[in-house]
């Protein structure tokens, strides 16, 4: 009986250690790398050091990315290739600069408007990790001219 009490109590422990690593285990982090720059998303509001945010209205955006059909027609391509990875190609370093997503728009930050329709920036993605919002947050986060516009301000 008490062999069962004890197999019946490790088996949530054993669950519970499971499900955990399967919501613990680090997750890729969408980045790319622009000239000696890492530009990463934030995992955390604290971490970004520049923020963009998306608006529907493109009378509101400050910067227009285009989502297109083909990758010969992007200025920024994202596309799974296990097999062509390199695993240090984004790793954290001191010249890294981490981009957050804010929920809502400010003048002082970059506001991006993505459809289909032309733009400044226009990018190709199909990818398991990267959604298209993250990737223009990269990009637009990765243009110097961005982020002197938004210190001007």
């Amino acid at each position: 009986m008490s062999r069962f009490k004890i197999f019946a109590s490790v088996i949530p422990l054993i669950l519970a250690g499971v499900f955990a690593r399967e919501n613990l285990s680090p997750q890729p982090q969408p980045c790319i790398r622009a000239g000696d720059v890492t530009v990463r998303m934030a995992t955390a509001p604290w971490q970004s050091q520049s923020r963009v945010s998306f608006t529907d209205n493109p009378a509101e955006a400050t910067v227009r990315v285009q989502i297109v059909e083909s990758p010969d027609n992007a200025d920024f391509t994202v596309v799974d290739d296990i097999d062509g990875a390199e695993p240090d190609s984004c790793a954290a370093q001191a010249a890294t600069r981490y981009i957050g997503i804010a929920k809502a728009a400010s003048a002082l930050q970059p506001i991006i408007y993505l459809s289909r329709e032309p733009g400044d920036f226009r990018i190709f993605v199909r990818s398991k990790t990267f959604s298209p919002q993250a990737a223009a947050a990269l990009v637009v986060g990765a243009d110097d001219k961005q982020a002197h516009v938004a210190a001007a301000l």
